[in-house]
């Protein structure tokens, strides 16, 4: 691994793991109240597309951060649908 790499990894972490706190907090008191659905939708869309963009063009950084990211959201999404 480089350091371009390396650098693309600490970033993939630190854009990742912010969303862990919200999807903890949405998933112990299902209150979605303050998220936007539409915004969610396209971002969890637009997640799932920068991971296809991450894997096709071997851009693991990307792809794996990308991959993390669109759990989360996607989480937050469904739980935004069933808990409306």
């Amino acid at each position: 691994m480089n350091y371009t790499d390396t650098i693309g990894y600490m970033a993939a972490f630190g854009t990742t793991i912010s969303f862990l706190p919200q999807a903890v907090k949405t998933i112990r008191t299902k209150d979605t109240s303050g998220i936007s659905l539409l915004m969610y939708t396209f971002f969890t869309l637009g997640t799932a597309l920068w991971l296809t963009y991450g894997l096709l063009s071997s851009q693991y950084p990307v792809a794996v951060a990308n991959f993390i990211t669109f759990i989360f959201a996607a989480t937050i999404l469904g739980y935004k649908i069933r808990y409306k």
